[in-house]
């Protein structure tokens, strides 16, 4: 029992979306012929350990601030249910903390050889503003996570810093131009949140965690959904006609119609919980997007 509430409380489902980041940055690094296949690995893997300390951190920092009460309508947390003990959560979130630490710090070893220390530097406070992120969404005083700042921290670590930074890790090179693919990644990543606090509004409102949603109103929620994840496909589609080289880079236009049904449901939905299925469906339509995106760049 203990060892498939501590797999739910993973929430494997938000990995696909973790890693899409990552591999886009891969991908363009391996279109410009300068991948590193060991920095690849090792970002996957710090990206898949920050994933998971988030997920953890969040079933911690929700249930210590009430947020995990019976007025949820997403799935049962594992400290909420009682079959894991908030001592033995802290103690994982602890374990992961130094999991994401000793893989981004082999991570930064790897792929800042022969660039200044200034540069290293940079990484190792993105890093360790990483971690942080991760855990402060929900645990402690003033969790950012509450006061409608999620989205913004998602976007930055889950898109900017996600693919430029694996980028540039692999390849020692930046350009104004990766802005636009890694925006794009933001856009799906802050949309995958926007549904999860669309679908939990009603009690995050109750327990006073006042996401972005609860700030602006079920309204404006839905346009800003259409909004990130139109943001995704022009931002997607401008780098690609800066870059045009062959019709498949036009490949990632496949996902259209899955993210088109994303906003269909949202703009319809009355009943909260039936939102669920689809962050799963947005996180892979994610995954695909950069896997479109990837293939029709190197084809």
């Amino acid at each position: 029992m203990k060892t498939k509430a501590w797999i739910h409380a993973f929430r494997l489902r938000t990995l696909p979306l973790a890693l899409s980041s990552v591999a886009l940055g891969c991908f363009i690094a391996y279109y410009d012929g300068e991948i590193n296949w060991t920095v690849s690995i090792l970002a996957a893997t710090t990206t898949l350990f920050l994933q998971i300390l988030s997920n953890l951190a969040n079933d911690y920092g929700d249930s210590k601030h009430g947020v995990d009460n019976t007025h949820r309508v997403g799935p049962v947390r594992a400290v909420q249910s009682g079959v894991v003990s908030p001592k033995a959560m802290k103690r994982v979130v602890i374990l992961f903390i130094l999991l994401s630490l000793v893989s981004g710090l082999w991570l930064v070893y790897e792929g800042s050889r022969g660039i200044p220390f200034g540069i290293v530097f940079v990484f190792l406070v993105i890093g360790l503003g990483a971690i942080a992120a991760a855990v402060k969404y929900t645990i402690g005083q003033n969790p950012y996570g509450y006061s409608g700042f999620g989205d913004l921290f998602v976007f930055v670590f889950f898109g900017l810093t996600g693919v430029i930074g694996t980028y540039f890790l692999n390849t020692h090179q930046f350009n104004w131009e990766l802005l636009l693919p890694a925006s794009a990644m933001g856009f799906l990543s802050a949309g995958v949140l926007n549904l999860n606090n669309m679908r939990d509004r009603v009690s995050d409102q109750i327990s006073g965690k006042h996401t972005l949603v609860v700030k602006m109103g079920i309204e404006k929620a839905r346009w800003y959904h259409f909004s990130l994840l139109l943001g995704s496909i022009i931002t997607g589609l401008v780098y690609m006609l800066i870059n045009y080289h062959s019709p498949f880079q036009m490949l990632f236009l496949l996902t259209i119609p899955l993210l088109w049904i994303n906003v269909v449901v949202v703009f319809k939905n009355q009943v909260p919980e039936e939102l669920d299925p689809y962050l799963r469906k947005l996180a892979l339509a994610s995954l695909l997007f950069t896997i479109t995106f990837g293939v029709g760049l190197i084809i």
